[in-house]
Formats: structure tokens, sequence, C-alpha cells
């Protein structure tokens, strides 16, 4: 779909190591790095509110721009970013620099929106378990989000990757079409055992009578045959 063009001012940068990106965050910059498609991998600097503007916008990082380098331009979209955890300022971005005219892949969200009659009817758990798709399109054709009406899930039922709506003309979908993006589940409800059973189980099991007997009639019977053997060797002494 075509995206009102942006553009995020750049400037080529020699110098690197922390104190020269410390230098630069403290002007507004952040360090970047741009490649990618046929060009080099070039070093640069490149405007911190600008690319944070894109960052929050409705498109997030699959947001189409311009770098703009000394009046030339160039296409790229963020491949990635590092953020201070701390202040929430970035701290390096990666530029990736693509072509118009040439495939590639992308991952959309997914927006579920609705109450699943699963829920509502049948007292189930509404559960999101995958927010995004990975798709192939051209840059142009890049969705910002895939809305998907979840209204009619009932119990047990499973939205899939391949129920997701989409042009299949312009975009080719790239995760597997089985992956389950969310789905309505059974309430699991611990049953509270009586008092008695929670008692019998903490008390020592008995030896079951069987094997007390078992026991008794073994050792019996091995005292039988002692004395038997006894017997016989007086018989064989008093022979004697």
């Amino acid at each position: 779909m075509a995206q009102t063009q942006i553009v995020v001012e750049g400037a080529p940068r020699s110098d690197r190591g922390k104190n020269e990106a410390r230098r630069l965050r403290q002007t507004g910059q952040v360090p970047a790095v741009l490649y990618g498609g046929k060009g080099e991998a070039i070093t640069l600097a490149v405007n911190a509110k600008q690319v944070s503007a894109i960052l929050r916008s409705a498109s997030g990082h699959n947001t189409l721009f311009q770098v703009d380098l000394a009046g030339k331009h160039e296409p790229a979209i963020l491949k990635d970013w590092q953020v201070d955890p701390l202040s929430g300022n970035l701290l390096h971005v990666d530029l990736l620099r693509i072509a118009m005219d040439v495939r590639m892949k992308v991952k959309v969200p997914v927006h579920t929106f609705g109450e699943p009659a699963g829920v509502k009817q049948q007292g189930g758990v509404y559960e999101l378990v995958t927010r995004e798709v990975e798709i192939e399109c051209l840059p142009a054709e890049i969705p910002t989000e895939f809305k998907v009406d979840v209204s009619g899930l009932m119990l047990n039922q499973q939205l899939r990757a391949k129920d997701i709506s989409m042009d299949t003309a312009k975009m080719k979908l790239i995760t597997d079409p089985d992956r389950v993006l969310a789905h309505v589940v059974a309430l699991k409800v611990e049953e509270e055992k009586p008092v008695e059973a929670v008692a019998a189980e903490g008390a020592t099991p008995a030896e079951p009578e069987v094997i007390k007997k078992g026991k008794k009639e073994v050792e019996g019977e091995e005292g039988a045959e002692g004395e038997a053997k006894a017997e016989k060797g007086d018989k064989g002494e008093k022979k004697k």
C-alpha cells in the first residue's frame, strides 16, 4: 500500500567508538549503519527524533522512508535498533536499503477484535498466542497490520495464520499456515479435595495385611524346614 514519503536526515561518519557515539547522541543524532541491496554498508548518523517518530507510528518498523545523504535519497526501513533500558533513548539503529521493485520478507502485527462466542456463551478463556506473521511482498505493498474478527471463535477453536484474509496476488504467507495465532480454551479449575482425603494422603500408609501374612508364612516355612533338618540329624546320630 502506498505510504506518505518520510525523510530521515543522515550524515556519513568516520569516527567510531563510545565517545563518538555519546557525542552524537548529545547533538540529537544516533549512530547507524545502512546496508543491503547493491550498495556497500556505510556508517552514518541519523536524526534520533525522526527515527523515534517512525517507531511510534502505526506502521512501526515496517515504515518505508528515504535516508537523505547530502541530497541523495536512498529508500530504507528499520531492520534493528537498540534502546537504553533506563532512559528509553535510542542507542543505535540498523537501516536496510531496499529496492522498490524487489519482493521482501517482513513481519506484520496481527490485531484481533470482537468478543469470542466461546468466552461469552461457553465460559472459555481467550488467549493470544502469536502477535505477528511473516509475509513476502513488494515494499510498497507492506500492510500496517492484519485485523481479524474473532467473535465467532467457539470453545476449543483456533485462529490460524491461514485464516487471515490477504491479497494473495500481492503478498505470500511465509509463516506456517497452521500456526495458531489465538484460541479459546476451557478455564482450568483445581478442585479442592475433602479434608478426609487430604488427611489420608498425609498419613503414613500401612503395610498391606497380605504382605504381612506372606512374610509370616515364609518365616514359618523356613522354621519348619529347619526343624525337619534338625530331627533328621538327630536320627542319624542315634543310628550311629
